[in-house]
């Protein structure tokens, strides 16, 4: 069975999806007590959450940070599984660097039918090592990407929010690696 999203229900879906994450990221926040920002680490890190994000509005730290080509920073704020069988990823997109920078294209991903919906980072996957199976990007029944796209050039230091959508692994799997090509692998804990 194949579900067609009309461009108006796609927003709509993407718009509920950053919202609920929003209404989360509000709930969630409260007194840490602890006001120092955690490193930038040259490959991936893991925390357990009590150290607080460098981004404005989450109150716990990032679940991944990865540097990737030309200073980008990417920050995973949230892997959450949702009850409709897929698991979204929240974060950001920094320009770590002094001058403004145009997202790669390999991020895309080297699927044709990605390519051609323009920048995105349909090139992420999930890797359930446990279950030794690979998870992609959705897709829409056009073949446009459930994630982030279109990237604007980005000027030093400028901040970009970003999600991704894929199948949700089995829920006995709760610790995948997240992979970006031009980016460190990061080993994330998906939650829900």
């Amino acid at each position: 069975m194949s579900i067609r999203f009309t461009t108006k229900a796609r927003r709509g879906v993407v718009a509920l999806t950053v919202a609920a994450g929003l209404a989360l990221g509000v709930a969630g926040c409260g007194g840490g007590g602890d006001d120092e920002k955690p490193e930038a680490s040259a490959s991936a890190s893991k925390t357990d959450g009590s150290n607080p994000s460098a981004q404005e509005g989450q109150s716990e730290a990032p679940l991944a940070e990865l540097k990737g080509p030309q200073s980008l920073l990417l920050q995973i704020t949230t892997a959450k599984r949702d009850a409709g069988g897929f698991v979204t990823i929240n974060g950001s997109l920094k320009n770590d660097g002094s001058s403004t920078i145009n997202v790669p294209s390999n991020l895309s991903g080297n699927e044709t039918e990605i390519i051609r919906n323009g920048r995105s980072l349909g090139g992420a996957t999930l890797v359930d090592f446990k279950g030794k199976k690979r998870y992609y990007v959705l897709r829409d029944t056009d073949g446009r990407p459930l994630t982030t796209t279109n990237f604007p050039a980005l000027k030093a230091g400028e901040t970009i929010p970003v999600f991704m959508q894929f199948p949700s692994p089995p829920t006995d799997t709760s610790e995948v690696g997240f992979q970006l090509p031009g980016f460190a692998t990061a080993t994330i804990t998906i939650s829900g």
